[in-house]
Order: C-alpha cells, then structure tokens, then sequence
C-alpha cells in the first residue's frame, strides 16, 4: 500500500481547491515520495518533431502557471502540458468551483481559466527553459476579450520561443460560448488565424487543438476537416464533459461544470476512435479521459492515441501513479508480443469506435 492511500483521507477532508494547491507545493519541492519510472526505449516515440520518452502526460488544468513542470516530470511523465494559460489574469469562477466524486472517482469543476496570466508563465518558464523536457503551452481566451482570437494570436506570441507544442483550447465548458468555436466556420477561422500567426515566429512550433467530447459525428467530421485542412500536427481528445452519465454521487452530480475521470473514459475513448476513423493513420493524436491505470493508457493507444495524458486519475491515485503505469505498459507489451508502444496505435480502433 502506497504512502498516498493513507494520506488520501486527510487530504480529501480538505476543498478540492486546497488540496490542489498543497499538492502543487509538495511536487514542486519534489517531497512526493515517487522515484519515478526507468525509461523503457520501447515506449519512446517520435512525435510533433520532439522525442517522447513515453507516451504518458499530464494533461492541462494541473499545472496552470508552469509552477512545477519539473517536478512532474520528475514523477516520471514524459510529457507536461501547462495553462490553460490567457493573456490576461483572471481569477475564473466564484468558489466552491471544484467538486470530488469519490464513489465515481471523478471530479466536476467549473474553475473558468483562473490563472495568473502569460506574463508570469512566461516567468516560470524560463527560469527552467534550461532543464530540457516536453513541456506544451494550453492556451485560451479570457472570458471578456472583445477579440478572442486575437488572445489566442497573442499567446503565440508570447510563447513560441519556450513552448514544446501548442494547444489551442476551445473546449472548456467554463467559459461562456467558448465551444462555438468548435463549429467548422468558426475553428476554421480561429485556426487560420493562429497558424499563420505561428509560421510568422521564428521557431516553428507544433500546433494542436483540444475538443470536447460532446459532440455529434457531424461535428467531429467537420472538426476533422478543418484540421485537415489547416494542417494542425495533432488533435487532443478530449477535454471534460457537459453531459451526466450514470453515477453513483447523486449529490456532486447535480453541480454545473465540466465532469473528469473514470466516467469519462468510455466516451472519450470512442470518441477518440471515430475521430481516428476519419483522420487516417499519421495524425498525431493524444488520448485523455478516465486514464488511471496502465490498461486504460493502453485501451486509449489500442483504439487509435499515439499518446495519453491524466490528471483526475492522479488525484485518486497519487504521485506513484506515472512510474506505475509506465511499468504496466512495459508488462502488457511483454504479454501481447509487441515491440513497441507504437505497434499497439490503433490496434482496436474499430471495436471502441463501434461502442466499445
């Protein structure tokens, strides 16, 4: 049994909220108590032009200022995605704004991009511009720009010369009317835009987008096309979800916001299937949504992600969490016979893009 799952009930005795910013502290000072994992060349891959040492990451809404990007990196993931980060600082929604369903091992939260603004991301991120690692930028729009496109055109901005990728989020259900530009007019717009102004920067950066994983095959389709035809280098799916499947906390249920963790897993995941589908093989994408086991990171590579990424699962499960799914896909490749991590992409696309 881990130090964290006797910790765990005195922790969950705190607000999600405090609890998130004393476990921001404890990774930051590296005082976890995870050694992290042995890298494994077997799950290495080459992606977006940078060199994953696994497929494992820690998805955005952990780390919104880029305060402990090493130190979760320490913890044994191979990639940090950082933000959301806006222009502007904004102290998001009105508190109580996040919510644990522990029988559900989920959480809701409505936080609305509190951050504290590129300017002091920037700050952090050079100061360990130094120590290398894949450390991607999330970038959104504050809730009252007059021109959201240009907050996503100013990220680029202000961060094409720290960034290991970018990824653009317009899937956030916390910010109000900000998945209208999910719609195939609108995404193609806001895309033109940021891509153009990311070939003007000096260092070409790769570009993904986040999507949510409420919508229908129609929007996925148009989604696709639109990325397609911008040639984004990837696709991120997904982000929380609006809708309520069956669950256990009847109580937590009825709050607003976007719902993460284990009863997002299915959806997201033949979501990420069909979203394969019509993309085709090359396209780089990265799985999220109820990730918090080594067979749910491998169900998320079998039905078509190149990479996966967690965060709700690491609340339940702790800092150990990376080091022990890194050592799980080592063993299932060991039981399947396969080589790599690669060889695994997409292998039960078509059963999870069916239902599962």
């Amino acid at each position: 049994m881990s130090l964290y799952s006797f910790l765990r009930p005195a922790l969950f005795r705190v607000d999600p909220e405090t609890a998130h910013g004393l476990s921001l502290k404890v990774i930051g000072a590296g005082l976890s108590g995870s050694q992290g994992a042995v890298d494994d060349p077997r799950l290495a891959r080459r992606l977006l032009g940078l060199d994953f040492r696994n497929p494992l990451g820690i998805a955005a809404g952990l780390d919104k200022n880029a305060e402990v990007a090493d130190g979760l990196l320490a913890l044994g993931f191979g990639f940090v995605e950082v933000g959301t980060v806006t222009p502007k600082p904004q102290d998001g929604n009105p508190r109580p704004r996040m919510f644990r369903l522990v029988e559900d091992g989920a959480v809701i939260n409505r936080l609305g991009f509190n951050n504290k603004g590129y300017e002091a991301a920037r700050r952090n991120l050079l100061a360990r511009r130094e120590r290398g690692g894949i450390v991607g930028v999330n970038i959104g729009a504050n809730k009252d720009a007059a021109d959201r496109i240009a907050d996503y055109v100013a990220g680029i901005s202000a961060f094409s010369d720290l960034a290991s990728y970018f990824t653009v989020n317009v899937s956030s259900p916390n910010t109000p009317g900000l998945r209208d530009l999910q719609g195939r007019a609108a995404l193609d717009t806001l895309l033109a835009r940021v891509v153009e102004a990311r070939d003007a920067e000096p260092r070409r950066v790769p570009m993904l987008v986040k999507i949510a994983p409420d919508m229908d095959d129609a929007g996925l389709a148009d989604v696709a096309d639109v990325v397609l035809a911008r040639g984004l280098d990837g696709v991120i799916i997904s982000n929380t979800t609006i809708s309520r499947p069956v669950l256990r906390d009847r109580t937590q249920a009825t709050e607003t916001g976007g719902l993460s963790g284990k009863p997002l897993f299915n959806l997201s995941t033949m979501m990420l299937a069909r979203f394969r589908g019509l993309v085709g093989p090359d396209l780089p994408l990265i799985g999220v949504g109820g990730v918090d086991s080594a067979e749910t990171a491998f169900a998320k590579i079998a039905a078509g992600a190149d990479l996966v990424q967690l965060y709700t699962g690491l609340v339940y499960r702790g800092p150990t969490l990376p080091a022990e799914i890194i050592e799980g896909l080592q063993r299932i490749l060991d039981r399947r016979g396969l080589a790599s991590i690669a060889d695994a992409v997409g292998i039960e696309r078509e059963r999870w893009a069916a239902g599962g």
